[in-house]
């Protein structure tokens, strides 16, 4: 008999197993609540601080630069759909399996700025070789990587952000997935690069790295499509359509039925909660849950999907969770030690008790950038990713 899952009970698993219905207790290790997360997104440092601050009780932006910097549990690299993520240092193996593993699609760039597969290999290749036991500015790795591979490498020709970039960096996030590359501290205001550290034997080879990403991804946000697997990771749809038929021949998927369509779980792992969360969450830029969380239009009822999202796009505004749903924005300003929140609800009146909540809320977004907050119930007046 097919299992049958609600939004109010696939909702509250997964907040359950992201640390938003209760925190992770004291002393658990950063590491652990990014890998529940499956990554911190961590374009702005600042915003992976909170997204993993506000799932672990006591730990501050200050235990998770740690966790990057000195005990190096955490790695800052190119992770999911190529973009900057925290993971944890022990599960490389895995994610660099996997995302090599992912197929990709027709480069973006005409013909005489793209790089051939062959020339590809090289310039990761070089990246791993210029960056071993060193930190490197991107114009340091450049001359080195020109250096080993030729001077077809440095071309001026990518465009961006109205500049020409060299040829050579149109496949950097190649080298981050690859296990070649990933964040060093930054010298001042520049970014670095260096070489995560050492695992052994490698990378967990591509199928089986995928079979355990599909897992960990339908633990953490099922029930879930092969569609939404494949916008999560920013790969073909018409891959994981394949790559979910594969799993459920092998029994390491199951079919249920959410919200009156098929839908996946891993085999098993059939038990969800009677009851929705209740509760007042804020959530940063770009968190992981606002991201993955699919349907999501279930996700952003109403009002919510043209005022929290941009163009469809999640992650552009941080997000005011009101019993599992998004039901506002928010924006913060910081001067010095002191941050103002300022917080707009959408569609809704807060109930005092949710007023209170809120206010909880706040203060503990203060506290993990370890600054004093100040609440502002009103209009977010500036754009998405402010």
């Amino acid at each position: 008999m097919t299992v049958t899952v609600t939004w109010g009970q696939a909702s509250a698993r997964r907040l359950e197993r992201q640390f938003l219905d209760r925190p992770a207790e004291r002393g658990t290790p950063v590491g652990d609540v990014v890998g529940a997360m499956l990554g911190a997104h961590a374009q702005v440092l600042s915003a992976a601080e909170a997204s993993v601050g506000v799932r672990a009780a006591g730990v501050t932006r200050a235990d998770v630069r740690a966790a990057l910097w000195e005990d190096r549990s955490l790695v800052k690299t190119f992770g999911p759909r190529g973009t900057v993520h925290l993971l944890p240092a022990a599960e490389l193996p895995l994610w660099c399996g996997a995302l090599t593993a992912i197929p990709t699609g027709p480069s973006p760039f005409p013909p005489d700025v793209r790089v051939t597969e062959k020339q590809a290999e090289q310039i990761v290749a070089a990246i791993g070789n210029a960056l071993d036991g060193v930190c490197l500015t991107v114009e340091e790795l450049g001359e080195a990587v020109v250096a080993r591979t030729g001077s077809w490498a440095g071309d001026l020709v990518m465009p961006a952000f109205q500049d020409l970039w060299p040829r050579w960096r149109q496949v950097l996030h190649r080298a981050g997935q690859s296990g070649a590359l990933c964040f060093g501290p930054n010298r001042g205001r520049k970014v670095t690069y260096t070489r995560p550290p050492e695992f052994e034997p490698g990378p967990v080879p591509g199928p089986a790295a995928l079979r355990e990403l599909v897992r960990r991804y339908l633990r953490a946000y099922g029930p879930a499509t092969p569609q939404h697997f494949a916008k999560w990771l920013a790969a073909p749809g018409g891959w994981a359509v394949s790559l979910f038929r594969g799993l459920a021949q092998a029994g390491e998927v199951e079919e249920v039925a959410f919200e009156g369509a098929a839908a996946w779980v891993a085999a098993g792992d059939t038990e969800f909660p009677v009851g929705r969360v209740r509760g007042v969450r804020l959530l940063p830029y770009f968190d992981a849950y606002a991201i993955a969380a699919q349907p999501r239009e279930s996700l952003f009822p109403g009002e919510a999907y043209r005022r929290a999202l941009a163009g469809g796009q999640a992650g552009n505004y941080p997000v005011l969770l009101v019993d599992g749903v998004v039901a506002g924005v928010w924006h913060q300003r910081r001067r010095g030690r002191r941050t103002t929140v300022t917080v707009e609800p959408i569609g809704r009146r807060l109930t005092a008790r949710q007023e209170r909540e809120l206010g909880e809320q706040v203060e503990r977004v203060g506290e993990v950038l370890e600054a004093k907050a100040e609440l502002v119930v009103g209009e977010v007046t500036v754009g998405p990713h402010a």
